[in-house]
């Protein structure tokens, strides 16, 4: 049913790319992509969340940030977000993708995950594993 799965954070160069690579590698049989709401257009991959996340053994490709839109998200069935007030967020500013938004957490907690932009290695850190618990969650429902 979910076959077209987005995950969205804010400037989508650090927790989306991070979450979508992870989904993709539990779940090569969909189609997993990332946007950002304010989205760091033409940035790639900050390169905390990639050291982090390849030294957790995640292999991180490509990544060219890009801002959500409406056709993004009509793109697909799914759209994961990590915060709260990105959902609120999102249902405002595209009503018709409300209905398919849910939190990352959703199954395993429904908690905020922090974003650890600028905030040193240490943040980067403490939300992987966050990160890892609530894509494998969702993993398990898909």
């Amino acid at each position: 049913m979910f076959n077209r799965i987005l995950v969205v954070c804010d400037g989508n160069i650090c927790r989306s790319p991070t979450v979508a690579f992870m989904l993709q590698a539990i779940k090569p049989e969909k189609r997993v992509a990332s946007a950002g709401l304010i989205g760091l257009e033409g940035q790639g991959m900050e390169p905390t969340a990639r050291l982090v996340a390849e030294e957790n053994g995640l292999a991180c490709g490509e990544h060219v940030a890009r801002k959500l839109s409406s056709e993004i998200c009509r793109d697909h069935d799914l759209i994961l977000v990590m915060e709260s007030r990105q959902k609120e967020r999102l249902s405002k500013q595209f009503p018709e993708a409300s209905g398919k938004t849910f939190l990352l957490s959703h199954w395993n907690g429904g908690h905020d995950i922090p974003d650890p932009y600028k905030r040193g290695r240490d943040a980067f850190e403490r939300i992987y594993p966050m990160m890892q618990a609530a894509t494998q969650a969702w993993a398990e429902k898909l």
